[in-house]
């Protein structure tokens, strides 16, 4: 269950853009996975709902929290709790209106809200960055992300297994298929943080985000793993509201 602390993007893509709320603006999401994975035999799900509230302190500075709330199942054993809170600041730093392309910088910590005894977050704070360019075109968007987490433990069992350096990276593209409707994809890869496994998990996503009204969007996907560190299947779920 543990893993580098979330970056919380345009739900249902992992990879981020740069926009946005504008000064003393809001937006809301709640969004919910449902994740199933098969390795060497054993099944498990797991399930996370989770709110994030994103706020407008300049046109171009966003402060963003995030609280995931997780369930999980392992053959006989349950599990269930709210995992770590994620704190980040989103700064578009560069911009040009002439040629479509945008910059943000995406700075985070992560603090230790869930319990790490039973697997619900790391017991310690972490500290993240990514990396964020967009390009908007007239049929879509096209969005880059490089990202790097310090994770931090609590048990000393964790500390022996989990590496503490995390790197990603990941591409997605939005194409705007109706005025109210766009399609979605991701694709994108993590370091592993298991130390024993030099395979690290790599992701394929497609989705659609349906915009009922200006400021309510509502969205589907279906995140697949393309190896076996990956997740095998995750459904994924949620609503967007802004104010």
């Amino acid at each position: 269950m543990l893993a580098s602390a979330n970056a919380y993007a345009t739900h249902p893509l992992i990879t981020d853009d740069t926009n946005t709320q504008g000064k003393g603006k809001y937006q809301i999401e709640l969004n919910s996975r449902f994740s199933r994975d098969r390795e060497n035999g054993i099944k498990t799900t797991s399930k996370e709902a989770a709110s994030t509230l994103s706020c407008g302190i300049t046109d171009n500075i966003d402060l963003i929290a995030g609280l995931p709330f997780e369930w999980s199942s392992l053959s006989t054993t349950k599990e269930q709790g709210i995992g770590d809170m994620s704190v980040d600041v989103k700064w578009r730093v560069l911009w040009s209106e002439e040629h479509n392309l945008s910059v943000a910088l995406k700075p985070g910590v992560s603090i230790p809200t869930g319990n790490a005894e039973k697997g619900f977050g790391h017991g310690e704070p972490c500290t993240k960055a990514t990396l964020i360019a967009t390009h908007n075109g007239r049929l879509g968007a096209l969005h880059c992300n490089i990202g790097y987490t310090r994770n931090a433990y609590k048990l000393d069992a964790d500390k022996a297994a989990l590496r503490q350096n995390i790197w990603n990276g990941s591409l997605a593209a939005e194409i705007n298929v109706l005025t109210n409707l766009r399609g979605v994809a991701d694709i994108g890869i993590e370091t592993n943080t298991d130390k024993a496994s030099a395979s690290h998990p790599a992701f394929l996503l497609g989705g659609v985000i349906y915009s009922a009204s200006e400021n309510l969007d509502l969205d589907l996907g279906l995140k697949e793993g393309l190896n076996k560190s990956a997740t095998d299947t995750s459904l994924l779920v949620g609503i967007l509201a802004r104010f």
